[in-house]
């Protein structure tokens, strides 16, 4: 998170973007900016199965980040541009990696407005224009705008362990609503699950295709200390129980 947060920016410095794609150390549960979190979750419960808990600066809802693949996208922004349309070419990248993959995927179209920041999982449903495979959530999205440039991060399932979250709500915080719709997978549409590298490989060339045939990897000690300077936040537990 420390290192998005510098990449974002580093793009309103040098107007640069950069497409990342990555997996976790540890098993790791993230809340969105916005979501409570504080009372609502079993902190006993989280320690004792050995996650790690981190808080986004992006929205959204919580995912557990083990079996998944995380994506991040950070460019300059207007203030003058939509949100939207960057939402739109990023979305472009994503299903063209995906088909890349062997994986038919399209937005989703509910009817419904997108889900409040609440306790529930963020693949539980789909919001509009989130990425679906055979009518479920494959892929969750949320952005964060702040000082002339973007912040788009994104998790795809690889497999589905998203369903234990409720497990670790306080109380039955969770709520009540009936079963959790089960999410699509990258293991169950291929029919095997690939590793973070081989998403990572379909998503760069998808970029090469769609935006620029020039690009180039990242060396990553060119972030790093910039990275290093935002750690404190993110390590910061009064942050990540903060809400």
């Amino acid at each position: 998170m420390a290192r998005d947060t510098a990449l974002q920016a580093r793009a309103a410095k040098t107007s640069e973007t950069v497409f990342s794609v990555y997996s976790w150390a540890r098993p790791t549960l993230s809340f969105g900016r916005h979501q409570p979190a504080s009372g609502l979750y079993d902190l006993e419960r989280i320690r004792a199965v050995g996650l790690d808990v981190v808080r986004r600066p992006t929205g959204g809802r919580a995912i557990l980040h083990d079996r998944e693949v995380t994506y991040s996208v950070t460019a300059p922004l207007d203030d003058a541009e939509p949100l939207r349309e960057a939402y739109s070419r990023i979305n472009q990248i994503l299903l063209e990696g995906l088909a890349r993959l062997g994986v038919v995927a399209g937005l989703a179209t509910p009817s419904e407005r997108a889900p409040a920041p609440s306790i529930r999982p963020c693949f539980e449903t789909p919001g509009v224009g989130e990425l679906v495979a055979d009518g479920a959530k494959l892929v969750g999205s949320a952005q964060w705008r702040d000082g002339g440039a973007l912040l788009q991060h994104g998790s795809i399932l690889v497999e589905d362990d998203q369903s234990s979250l409720p497990s670790f709500a306080a109380g039955g915080a969770i709520g009540s609503g009936g079963a959790l719709a089960q999410p699509a997978t990258l293991a169950a549409l291929l029919g095997r699950a690939p590793d973070a590298a081989e998403v990572a490989s379909a998503m760069f060339e998808a970029v090469r295709a769609l935006e620029d045939p020039e690009a180039t990897e990242l060396d990553e000690d060119e972030i790093r200390a910039d990275a290093s300077q935002h750690l404190p936040r993110f390590l910061d537990e009064e942050w990540t129980w903060r809400r």
